[in-house]
């Protein structure tokens, strides 16, 4: 029996997000085709969930005219145009209010967004590094290894959160 359009390119999607699992958190840049492993929008597992003392490193490059780009750390993958019910940190870059937003979503609503920053540390067609680093009670985020926020956990069962979610003006350099 012959495989429909749809099923194989469900299976490529699943093997994209089994493939994109490294050693020790996200994706080895070293498969045979990097280049497809990181392009946007991009969804791939975290290795045994969040706990404390785990961290998630993201490195990219923002585009020439960005609008805005969104990492979100969740809880399984969700549905096409629904998020899943537990997103446990969604960043979000805005750059035309030079905001950097985080909220979550918990059973299918969405928190209130934080917005308060020091400072807009994201640059047209310039590389950042940002490390979520998971806490017993929070996430610290650092932008280029300076602390920018904390935030305190809404999904308190670390370890279901289990998939990176990143899209918007970006391109991704390395995942870690």
């Amino acid at each position: 029996m012959a495989e429909s359009g749809s099923a194989r390119d469900a299976r490529a999607e699943e093997e994209h997000v089994n493939n994109s699992v490294g050693n020790p958190a996200l994706i080895s840049p070293d498969k045979e085709d990097p280049s497809r492993l990181l392009t946007v929008p991009f969804s791939g597992r975290i290795r045994g969930g969040m706990r404390p003392g785990k961290k998630v490193m993201v490195m990219g490059i923002v585009k020439r005219e960005p609008d805005s780009f969104c990492i979100s750390l969740t809880c399984g993958r969700g549905t096409g145009a629904e998020p899943p019910a537990n997103v446990a940190l969604e960043l979000c870059a805005r750059f035309a209010r030079r905001q950097f937003v985080r909220r979550a979503r918990v059973s299918g609503s969405w928190g209130a967004e934080e917005t308060p920053i020091a400072y807009f540390p994201f640059i047209p067609e310039q590389p950042f590094r940002i490390e979520i680093h998971c806490e017993h009670q929070r996430f610290r985020v650092f932008v280029d290894g300076h602390q920018l926020f904390d935030f305190y956990h809404r999904v308190n069962a670390l370890p279901a959160i289990d998939t990176i979610s990143i899209s918007g003006s970006l391109q991704i350099t390395k995942l870690g």
